[in-house]
């Protein structure tokens, strides 16, 4: 069996080495446009920065040592230009002799990944404007940034690469900007989250220039400009566009396969197109979310590394299947590292599920116990079955940890009620008695059994004629630091020798500074005949979210700041 894979990184060089381990005899064949095979890509931005010194350290594997390992041809710089189903051959281009030849096949495997989106704005030939997305783009930056010095660069786009290469540039000194036309960074996070990620970029010296269309780009006093609608341009020394991908589809739709969203080419949960003996893996592949059901494009190492191990199997006559990407991710953001899995609340509303979530602010490990620090996670679910259905988290230390469990949970088909089942391990340094992912069952839980809440979102609908009661449980000191108007302070160790002060027959909506506080005076409230609600994520997310405010680090068991 002879076996030509197009495409040596990720998902490509996975299937290649799986498949030898299937079929020693096979004949395997990689072609790669560009010089380098199995890279680091995810690792780019750090080369940039100078986190990874060496650059030999980005390449996994090179052709030489795959080849003495595994006895395989990888072709670098080998363009493939044309797929020929009928003759089970594919047209091929040496990019560095301009050799151009045709290869037979038994299968034939796309791993085309993708290319990055590169809009037709006026200046966009400019040699002050870079991509990120091959280990040669990460030379030709590093190349500028070394020559060149440049004291200013502008991120357009706010993703994972866009953070990541703003991060780094920040770290080298430079002044940085971050533009894009959505108003809020890392769209995988619901807009509430991401307050959390801004207020991080913010701190560490990044501005945002969020809700704006970039126009075009104009080389101008030794630097370039670039222009935005509706507001003046931004003067700059670089500019690195990370605006998002698109799959790099040309072979497959030339040759008539089966394509689905955005161009992207169609396969089953075997990795098979829709061509005999022709699989594709990876970025340029339409995937099923494994929450939603629904069609999707999620452009991860992760689930092209499962999709390229499945394809190798059914290529030797196996029978794996792929059910699924839920889009589990993690990223640094300068001190902070915020990970989601799953789908956000807002996408959850949009695929027309009806649902709930709770937020909380525990530490990653047990309080009394030095160094550990404050994360947020907001835990999505279905409303009447309790189905789970995503998580996110912001914080300092933990925040992997919990994100890979919550993303096992989903993948599990738990509820999220069982969370506060899971037997996860304890130790001071660690965890709590109580793990953070406990407590998000335990809430959840309560609500099953008919605790209610408020969120965010009501807050400007409160009614202030008073026809309901506002509370503040916490303490005099924090009150006075910041609350929101109309609510009325008495402290949740006062409460019961208070209650008096509270009307009957009316609801009371309840506030503290982390949740827990006004979760207990809730317990109280009701235990007097009161309905009460408590809002979820207490003062300090609200503060986050409306004004702006970074992280907290740390906090005292009960929830009050340190």
């Amino acid at each position: 069996m002879k076996v030509v894979i197009v495409g040596g990184v990720a998902g490509g060089a996975t299937a290649a080495a799986r498949i030898r381990r299937l079929d020693e005899q096979a004949e395997i064949v990689v072609f790669e446009r560009s010089g380098y095979i199995s890279y680091a890509n995810c690792g780019l931005p750090y080369y940039i920065g100078g986190v990874i010194e060496d650059p030999d350290d980005l390449t996994l594997q090179t052709p030489e040592s795959f080849f003495s390992r595994f006895r395989i041809h990888m072709k670098v710089r080998h363009e493939v230009t044309a797929i020929h189903p009928d003759k089970k051959t594919v047209s091929v281009k040496n990019l560095k002799t301009g050799e151009e030849f045709e290869e037979s096949y038994d299968k034939l495997l796309l791993s085309p990944g993708a290319k990055p989106v590169w809009p037709g704005l006026p200046g966009m030939d400019s040699d002050r404007l870079f991509t990120l997305r091959t280990v040669e783009d990460t030379f030709r930056i590093k190349e500028f940034v070394d020559q060149n010095k440049p004291k200013s660069a502008v991120m357009v786009g706010g993703g994972f690469i866009g953070l990541e290469v703003a991060e780094n540039l920040r770290e080298l000194g430079m002044d940085v900007t971050i533009v894009q036309r959505p108003k809020q960074l890392m769209n995988p996070f619901d807009a509430d989250m991401a307050s959390f990620i801004h207020s991080e970029v913010r701190k560490h010296g990044v501005k945002l220039a969020l809700g704006y269309s970039v126009e075009g780009f104009e080389e101008k006093d030794g630097g370039i400009n670039v222009l935005l609608k509706n507001r003046e341009a931004i003067h700059t020394d670089m500019v690195v566009l990370a605006i998002g991908v698109t799959p790099e589809s040309t072979l497959a739709r030339d040759a008539g396969l089966a394509l689905g969203m955005k161009g992207s080419i169609l396969v089953n949960d075997r990795m098979e197109t829709s061509a005999p003996d022709i699989y594709a893996v990876g970025d340029a592949v339409q995937v099923r979310h494994y929450v939603t059901g629904e069609d999707a494009l999620i452009a991860l190492a992760g689930p092209a590394n499962k999709q390229g191990r499945i394809a190798a199997d059914n290529i030797c006559g196996g029978d794996s299947r792929y059910l699924g990407s839920q889009g589990s991710s993690v990223i640094k953001v300068f001190d902070m590292t915020a990970a989601t899995t799953g789908i956000n609340e807002t996408n959850a509303r949009k695929a027309g599920l009806d649902v709930d979530t709770v937020i909380l602010s525990p530490m990653s490990h047990a309080g009394y116990y030095p160094g550990g620090k404050l994360m947020t996670m907001k835990v999505v679910f279905e409303k009447e079955t309790y189905r789970l259905l995503g998580a996110q988290i912001v914080g300092y230390d933990g925040v992997d940890k919990r994100i890979d469990v919550l993303a096992t949970a989903i993948h599990a088909g738990m509820n999220a009620t069982d969370l506060k089942e899971l037997d996860l391990a304890y130790a001071p340094p660690y965890s709590s008695a109580k793990d953070p992912v406990n407590m998000a069952g335990f809430m959840i839980d309560n609500i099953s059994k008919g605790l209610k809440q408020w969120h965010l979102e009501d807050a400007a609908k409160l009614p202030m004629d008073g026809s309901v009661t506002l509370l503040d449980t916490r303490t005099v000191g924090e009150y006075s630091r910041g609350h929101i108007d109309g609510f009325k302070n008495i402290t949740v160790d006062e409460l019961r020798e208070r209650i008096g002060e509270i009307e009957a027959g009316k609801p009371v909506y309840v506030i503290c500074q982390s949740g827990l506080r006004s979760y207990i005076a809730t317990r109280i409230l009701e235990g007097y005949g009161f309905e009460a609600y408590n809002f979820a994520g207490g003062f300090r997310f609200y503060d986050a979210v409306m004004n702006d405010r970074a992280l907290i680090e740390k906090a005292s068991l009960c929830g009050m700041d340190k």
